[in-house]
């Protein structure tokens, strides 16, 4: 099987495909979005597309305790979707999950471009898996104005 350039997938799938959001305002639609399982930002561009581009990065929650997963792509298996994917599951506090992405995206080379996005969708995820403590409300202590009639 040959290789098809990610440009030519781009430039087919870019304006029609399963996973665009196309929501029009006032006659047009300033920004479209992405429902891909591969793009961290849901923008519909080429540098976030995780179809049109081979190496790709997604940062899910990971399930019922507060897991995230970090998967990529391989460059080489591109053709065998079974094997496509490398996962892993990262059960540490952020810092240390901060720093293991920005490991494995930007100082690895693999797509320096994605680290702020990566991070973004990091910090989003991470923020979404923390439970709210359910104690006693605080008072608001600002200084409310009691009106008084004469």
């Amino acid at each position: 099987m040959a290789a098809v350039p990610g440009q030519l997938i781009w430039e087919i799938v870019k304006k029609n495909n399963s996973f665009l959001v196309k929501q029009f305002g006032r006659g047009s639609a300033g920004v479209q979005f992405s429902k891909e399982s591969n793009n961290l930002y849901n923008l519909n561009s080429y540098k976030h597309s995780g179809l049109a581009n081979k190496k790709t990065v997604t940062i899910q929650p990971g399930g019922k305790d507060l897991s995230v997963v970090f998967a990529t792509t391989k460059t080489k298996k591109q053709n065998k979707p079974a094997s496509l994917v490398h996962k892993s599951v990262m059960r540490k506090e952020f810092p240390r999950m901060a720093k293991a992405v920005v490991n494995q995206v930007a100082d690895n080379y693999y797509r320096p471009d994605l680290k702020k996005a990566a991070l973004a969708r990091l910090s989003a995820v991470n923020r979404s898996l923390k439970v709210s403590k359910s104690g006693v409300k605080k008072r608001n202590r600002q200084a409310v104005k009691i009106r008084c009639r004469k």
